[in-house]
This record gives C-alpha cells, structure tokens and sequence, in this order.
C-alpha cells in the first residue's frame, strides 16, 4: 500500500451509469427491507457524521436541524444521526443524549426530518461513549506539571551519574535539563507517549476506577440513552462499537483486561453483549437497535475480519437488528499531532482504510465491501438473517446494486457521496442519475473535521449565492467563508 498522503496517482472516479426511473423503481436498491421492527422503504443509507454544529454544551442547534433536514430533502431510506455522547460530561459541540434536558431539542431534530422527508426516511442516532484524551503538551508543563514521578526516574538519574535527587522539584528540574533523547530513555512507555502525543486513557488502565467501573456503568448509561431516543421520536438506535471509542475497544485484541471483561474472545464479547442486553431490555423488541462495528482494526495486534465474523454471530444471535460495518480508524497508528492538539484517529494506515481516497493504492471505490461480505455470509451459513449495511466508496448507482446483487450487503451507505449531494438518492430513484454531483473522494470534509470546523464539502461550499433550502438567507460557517449546507437543487430549465 501507498503511504498515506504519498506519490499514489489518483485513482480515476469509475464511470457511472445511470438507471431510468423505472430500472432504479425495480431494483434491489430501490425494495423494502426490515430491520428488525422496522420496516424501512429501500437500501438507501446515510451513516454517521459528525459535523461539529452542536453547541458547546451537547444541544441541537438551527444548524443542527438544517443538516440534517438537508439529507431528509433527498429521502434516504435510513439517515443516522452523528455519534452521540451518552454520558452527562462536556464534550465540545458534539450531540449529547446524556440527559432529560437535551431532550427537546433531540424531538424537534426528529420532527424536521420526518417533514422534509415526507415520512420516507428512517432516524437512528448513534450512540457513543469515550475515553479521556488530552492536546499535546508543551514539554515544560509537561515535566513540571503533568508527569508524575516515580522511583524509576530517580534511579535513571542516578545512572546517568546526576546524583540521587530526593525532592520531586530536583527531579523535575534535571529531567528538563536533559537532551531529548536522553529524556525519552528515561521515560516509561505510557510517559513518552503522553508527552509525545497527549495522554489517552484506555479500556486496559484497570488502576483508575473509574475505568475499571466501566461494564458496571455503561449498560446504564447507553440503556438510558436508547431510552430517550425512543422517547424523542426515533426509530431506532445505532449502538457505536466501531473506531477509536470504548465499546471498540472492548472489543479489540489489544483489550488485555484480566477481570472476565477481556483477554478471550469471549472476554471482548461480555461488554458489548451487556449493553446490548441492557438496551434491549428497555426499549423492548419493538424498537430498532443494530452496532456498528469494525471488520478490520488494521492495526499491529488488532482485529482482523476472523475476529468480526466471530462478534457479528454473537450480535445476531443475541437478536441486534442490523449490523454495519466500517474499518479501521484507530488511535494506534494516529499520526503525532502537534504541540496544544489532540491525537486524531484517521491520520494513520488504519484511519485512510477508513475513510479511503483517491489517492490510496487500489482505489477506495467499495474498498471494504469484502468485510461486510465475509460477515454477511457467516450469518447466512449460521441461518442467521440480519441485514449488513455496506460502506466505502460508494457513489453510483452499479457500485451500490452489483454490491446487493453480490451478497456484499443488505442495505448500501454512502457517507461522502451524500454530502456532496445530499438529494443524490431521490435523483437516482427518479431517473435523474446524471444530475448527481459526485464526490471526488479528496477528504477535504474529512480535513475539517480534523480540525474541528464545520464540515463541509468542497464542490458546494463556496456557492454563496443561492438561498439555503426554504428558501432562506446563506447560513455561514464561523471561518466566514463557506455555506453550512448544500444549496438546493435548482428546477430544470
């Protein structure tokens, strides 16, 4: 593979036939499926994105409402909402769903998208927990504020012959005197990765309570998500066991815990199969609950797909409604951010098999379609039949029916593709395929959110003269430059 961000040519995007309107009305793409309860009207998906236009404390914006009414104007099927926080803790301009009071703002998000909808289109929210993670530091308030020190510091200095300082301020004071490299031996591994990177609490640091706690806390807190989600209007909920977050990690072959909450297959498996449990036991069976979870960690001692079709038998048969699946997008292999920044989890090999470009080897046109596929048909063999959302790179028409037609997936996702046109569905579906503007597959919107800034899409952002849907003044990101939405599309002439 290309590293990522190198030389690689960029794959040319695949060539896109378009269906008439009665080709796409008979197509698979186009027919019923159930999820579980849910009956929903075609294979059309919009996964979760996070776009950064919550307030800083967990709300639903105007902002909020015009995204996702503005992928309701093109009728998905399915039409996930981004990752939302379950926990009642500041978290930035992330959703939150960790308390009564963000209720109302979650009913009226509700509401929006069943009337720009008109009814066709299905809400989940995803719902997520995460771990501590802190910016970068400074290597001076690093090593006089945030390192805690230890014997071994002290034993290290006294190696290196700079006597045998007592008092925690001596240490300090040669620790910051030496060379970086010298420094960097005499730190623990977790120590120089806090520095290094900013320091992240993992599922395996069972000396902290509260981490420890955690099979004991989380069915809770997701039950009582899932709970309010049913109670703002949703149809379902999307349980987040993918990526970089906790539930994932659990999962994970790196998940080392020796408290029956790790270690073994079965060990990964206890947690999420708890949280399942605790949901469904509080939304009952008439309310959709699925997972989204990872075919491949690509990472060093991660998951493979073996691991993934292992879990995804223990999701159906434990009675989950759907099962998605992504890849990658770890903070394993997350590149060094810089000093006052945090570590970003698709910055590295795991993170571009993510969310593929066109400037990976190979192209990232139904890049990870063979992992929905393998556990899809794992599933089958088992008698099992719970529907698989594919992903990766999907943006016409042949791409999505041929990944049906083959067993890859029951239903298609299309991440990218709907931002760039969030009507592109309801086009295809009406025989208008070849007005579809087709993402480029650059992460230009995967750039933003790297940074935190609203995500947008660069074949629409700077069209400032055409309203917003309603019709309504341009809405503008903070940076000043840039509409928040897609303009609507335009009447033929």
């Amino acid at each position: 593979m290309a590293a990522p961000g190198g030389t690689q040519k960029r794959a040319p995007l695949p060539e896109a036939r378009w269906p008439s309107r009665d080709e796409a009305r008979a197509s698979r793409l186009f027919s019923p499926i159930h999820l579980g309860p849910l009956a929903v009207r075609a294979r059309t998906w919009v996964p979760a994105m996070v776009p950064w236009r919550a307030s800083d404390g967990g709300f639903v914006t105007d902002a909020v409402l015009d995204w996702y009414g503005r992928f309701a104007d093109g009728r998905p099927a399915v039409l996930v909402v981004e990752a939302t926080g379950i926990r009642d803790v500041p978290s930035g301009p992330l959703l939150r769903i960790g308390h009564d009071r963000f209720l109302p703002g979650l009913a009226e998000l509700v509401r929006v998208v069943r009337e720009r909808s008109e009814g066709h289109t299905a809400l989940l929210i995803q719902c997520i927990d995460f771990l501590s993670i802190r910016r970068r530091p400074d290597r001076q308030k690093f090593l006089e504020r945030f390192l805690a020190i230890g014997e071994h510091h002290r034993a290290a200095l006294l190696d290196l012959g700079l006597g045998s300082a007592a008092d925690e301020s001596s240490v300090r004071c040669a620790l910051l005197a030496l060379d970086e490299t010298t420094l960097l031996g005499v730190l623990e591994p977790r120590e120089r990765e806090d520095l290094l990177f900013g320091h992240r609490e993992r599922v395996t640091d069972t000396h902290l309570a509260h981490v420890r706690e955690l099979p004991e806390v989380l069915p809770g807190l997701f039950a009582d998500a899932a709970e309010r989600a049913q109670r703002a209007g949703f149809h379902g909920v999307e349980l987040h066991y993918a990526h970089a977050y906790t539930m994932a990690s659990f999962l994970s072959r790196t998940n080392t815990r020796d408290d029956g909450y790790g270690a073994t297959a079965e060990g990964r498996l206890r947690l999420p199969l708890e949280v399942f449990a605790a949901v469904r036991g509080r939304v009952g069976a008439e309310f959709c609950v699925g997972a989204r979870y990872l075919g491949d960690e690509v990472i060093d001692g991660g998951g493979r797909i073996e691991d993934a079709v292992v879990q995804g038998l223990a999701f159906a048969r434990a009675g989950m409604d759907f099962l998605s699946i992504s890849k990658g997008g770890k903070f394993d292999d997350a590149k060094q951010p810089k000093v006052g920044e945090a570590a970003y989890p698709y910055t590295g090999v795991s993170g571009h098999e993510c969310m593929p470009t066109v400037r990976i080897e190979g192209g990232p046109f139904g890049r990870n379609l063979p992992l929905a596929r393998a556990v899809r048909g794992a599933l089958r063999d088992a008698g099992l039949g719970t529907p698989v959302v594919g992903a990766g790179g999907i943006a016409s028409f042949d791409q999505a029916e041929d990944a049906l037609a083959r067993g890859d997936c029951d239903l298609v996702a299309a991440a990218r593709q709907s931002l760039a046109d969030p009507d592109w569905w309801r086009k295809v579906e009406e025989g208008r395929g070849a007005a579809v503007r087709r993402c480029v597959f650059t992460n230009y919107c995967e750039a933003l959110d790297q940074r935190h800034l609203e995500v947008t899409c660069q074949l629409w952002d700077r069209e400032l003269e055409t309203p917003d849907p309603g019709p309504k003044p341009v809405s503008m990101a903070q940076d000043g430059k840039r509409r928040l939405v897609a303009p609507p599309e335009q009447p033929s002439a």
